[in-house]
């Protein structure tokens, strides 16, 4: 069993912001796999199914990205699922808008939800690095990942999403490097 984690903000006030595209593609993830609707348990959205013949909880947690964590652990402690069966999807300000890595472990770059996360659970989590750009200025990097993406953006965003969704089994399966390679593959025109 894994544990799929989209981060974002709750409510209808963020989710178009670049920070929220970890929603995006656990959105997009539980429409391409046929999802049952999710509801409300582990302070979070909560749905399960089976990709790639694997049983996965699919998360969207409903406190505040700086809180996410709290989500996570619930969900993790309650299905009994390790630290190394948890893949994270998340806002990347030092990738390029529409490029996708994928990593265990390392820094938290500043990201918030990552924080939160790793000081609950640990670091050597997998993650799905979902570039947004940088704004070009550390002090506009708040209200950058705040902002909506703009609507010449959306095709590149809905590509990413629908790559991720259509590749999860790789995830799934642990191939990684498999999973990355498809999505630069489905994502190289734009």
């Amino acid at each position: 069993m894994l544990l799929f984690v989209g981060l974002g903000n709750p409510g209808k006030t963020y989710a178009k912001n670049r920070h929220n595209i970890g929603f995006m593609a656990i959105e997009a993830i539980a429409q391409a796999h046929r999802f049952p609707p999710a509801r409300s348990r582990f302070q979070g959205l909560v749905t399960e199914g089976t990709i790639g013949g694997e049983r996965v909880i699919l998360i969207q947690p409903k406190t505040f990205m700086n809180e996410s964590g709290r989500a996570v652990a619930e969900a993790a402690k309650f299905y009994k699922i390790a630290l190394a069966d948890i893949v994270v999807f998340h806002d990347e300000l030092d990738l390029p808008a529409g490029k996708l890595r994928i990593k265990l472990g390392g820094g938290n770059a500043g990201h918030n939800g990552l924080r939160s996360i790793t000081a609950l659970l640990g670091n050597e989590y997998r993650r799905v690095r979902m570039g947004i750009g940088h704004p070009g200025d550390k002090a506009l990097v708040h209200s950058y990942v705040l902002s909506d993406f703009a609507k010449s953006e959306g095709p590149w965003v809905k590509q990413l999403c629908d790559a991720i969704a259509s590749n999860a089994d790789l995830l799934v399966k642990g191939d990684d490097a498999s999973f990355q390679n498809r999505i630069h593959l489905a994502t190289e025109n734009e």
